[in-house]
């Protein structure tokens, strides 16, 4: 850290979040590459805070499972054969390997290092040849439960059982979204991939649009108005702004069949960050997100996935449809890893200072702020 203590490093990032927006810089260079920063965070933020893990609707059957990590925790979210939406710990209770791996679907957990098995409510099942063992008893055996709550078709899970329930959290952002009917948006495409930047560095890229024009000059940038952006003061679990324009895919609009949308609301994106790792464009037509994952402090796994909103599904052309979402996002993510990765490269430089924020940053200033919030130095 350049000699820099990670108390120091804490102050200076509480000390800028201190200043009134009007005089707002970005983080110190510190927060993007100290280790000992980054186990800050994961003690503090993401042991307790819930993480997105995906749509509900991609686990369609029972058996249907995706998986994830909480910190050090390995996590299968599944389906069980009520069809109810279950959250555990995916690692084996017996010489603790972890279970599943991936995403897809299963009768029973089966764990690939002796084949202890659980059914989908996590349940002990079979144990080969334990039986010989008077000391054991397979019903003693449950794997341990994570908290897993919905929310606008969405899938959280957290391991803090005090964390307040997600829609109480989100319940403001759940009204100024209500008419886009997010729920019911279909996801048509699902990707993983590490790129090598700090998660904050593309937590932010995504949260403002100030960088569109520029780093998107080849595709979204030339048809976003940023003199008539709107960037309202964030609030504790989550910022957000919005960005009228004229869609550069007719996707980018409301269908002629959608009814919840009027006026300039048709045409109307939403940018919405919920805190600390969920990233959403949301517009009329169509929706795209990340779900970021440290992997130290110069990698991040990304969820990267979209889809329609479910009047472009309907359409006669909705291959066709899907098929030019998946180009355009395609060609954005690429613009944003060459940004974001550039951005981590410079912020280990010997002279590397951070600058005022504009006017189009306030989602930077109120997520520096959140950070600023949450961390407790010990």
């Amino acid at each position: 850290m350049d000699n820099v203590t990670l108390s120091e490093l804490v102050d200076a990032l509480r000390n800028g979040c201190e200043r009134p927006f009007s005089d707002a810089h970005a983080m110190p260079p510190g927060v993007y590459t100290s280790p000992e920063f980054l186990a800050l965070e994961e003690r503090d933020i993401f042991d307790h805070e819930w993480q997105c893990v995906g749509r509900a609707s991609a686990l369609k059957a029972p058996g249907d499972y995706l998986t994830t990590r909480i910190g050090a925790q390995p996590v299968v979210v599944l389906r069980d054969e009520q069809m109810q939406l279950r959250a555990m710990s995916n690692v084996c209770l017996h010489r603790m390997s972890v279970l599943l791996e991936g995403r897809g679907n299963v009768r029973r957990i089966v764990c690939p290092y002796h084949a202890w098995n659980y059914s989908l409510d996590g349940a002990l099942k079979g144990a080969p040849l334990m039986d010989r063992q008077e000391g054991f008893c397979k019903e003693k055996y449950e794997l341990p439960a994570v908290r897993c709550e919905q929310w606008q078709g969405w899938i959280y899970v957290t391991l803090d059982r005090d964390a307040q329930p997600v829609h109480k959290q989100l319940a403001e952002l759940g009204t100024l979204i209500d008419a886009y009917g997010m729920q019911d948006y279909i996801e048509t495409f699902y990707e993983e991939h590490v790129w090598d930047t700090n998660w904050k560095i593309l937590a932010e890229n995504f949260m403002e649009s100030y960088h569109l024009p520029m780093l998107h000059r080849a595709t979204v940038g030339p048809h976003s108005r940023l003199e008539e952006m709107d960037c309202p003061p964030g609030r504790a679990a989550f910022n957000y702004h919005w960005i009228t324009k004229e869609a550069s895919l007719p996707i980018g609009n409301a269908h002629p069949d959608n009814t919840r949308l009027t006026g300039h609301w048709r045409k109307t994106t939403a940018l919405l960050a919920v805190y600390p790792t969920h990233l959403i464009t949301l517009t009329p037509g169509y929706f795209w997100y990340l779900v970021l994952q440290p992997q130290g402090v110069g990698r991040v796994h990304i969820r990267f996935a979209g889809g329609l909103a479910p009047e472009f599904i309907a359409d006669p052309q909705a291959n066709a449809h899907m098929a030019t979402l998946k180009k355009l996002l395609d060609e954005v993510n690429a613009e944003d890893r060459r940004g974001v990765e550039a951005v981590f490269r410079g912020v280990h430089a010997p002279l590397a200072k951070p600058g005022h924020l504009s006017h189009l940053e306030r989602p930077n200033y109120d997520f520096a702020r959140y950070l600023a919030s949450k961390l407790k130095p010990h």
